[in-house]
Formats: structure tokens, sequence, C-alpha cells
């Protein structure tokens, strides 16, 4: 009786599609230090300062204004502004309580527009 081996590739696989961060980019970072070792806090969203032509990024944390040179992209994911103005671009203003499910900023941000939208036009007071 022969044992056919199952012959399975022994590479790693990435789960995230490879990305091209640019200056800019507002990311979410895990240090892999932090995280292997089962410290706290080891994943926050920065903000890309620099991107190398290695691949590397250079961040600094949005929250706590930390720095963080030469982090691997393997360790970065990108946080998308569509994913950010979601509740806005898919809120429902025509049913009640549809604005009890937006968040703070999003209600912030309509009402700035409905004051601009709403507001008489300003003409700069006359020079003397």
């Amino acid at each position: 009786m022969f044992i056919k081996e199952l012959q399975m590739p022994f590479s790693a696989q990435k789960t995230a599609p490879a990305v091209t961060f640019r200056s800019g980019d507002i990311v979410l970072y895990r240090d892999p230090e932090m995280f292997w070792t089962g410290k706290p806090a080891h994943t926050f969203v920065c903000k890309v300062t620099y991107a190398w032509m290695s691949g590397t990024c250079d961040l600094r944390a949005l929250a706590s204004g930390r720095v963080i040179s030469h982090a691997q992209p393997d360790y970065m994911r990108l946080l998308p502004p569509l994913d950010a103005m979601r509740d806005i671009d898919t809120a429902s203003l025509h049913v009640d309580g549809a604005a009890d499910a937006m968040t703070a900023a999003a209600m912030a941000w309509l009402a700035q527009q409905h004051a601009t939208a709403n507001a008489e036009p300003q003409l700069p007071a006359p020079r003397d």
C-alpha cells in the first residue's frame, strides 16, 4: 500500500493585497514587537509621513504623535476615505431616527454643509 503525500507549498501567503503607500495616507499600523510580546496598544492609526523607495514608510501616530521609522508594509493597512465617510454616504435622511444612526462627526459635517448652503452670500466690507 502506497501513501501518497499531499504536496503543499511551504510558502507564506499574503492575506492583504499589495498596496503602495504614499505620503499623507492614513493607515492602521500594528507594531510587530509589541504584538508578538503581548503588550497592549500594539495597533493604532497613523499617517504616512514619508514613503521610501524600498517600500517601507515613516509614520506618525495620530493620537500620540509617536514616530515610527521604516515601518514594514506587511504591518500596515490602508484606511480608505470611503470607509470613514460611509455613514454619511449611506445615511437615509428621509426616515425618522436616521440621525440617531450617524456618528457625531457625520452630523457635524451635515450641519456645516446645511449652514453654508443656506446662508446669504456675504460681500466683503467696503474699503475706505
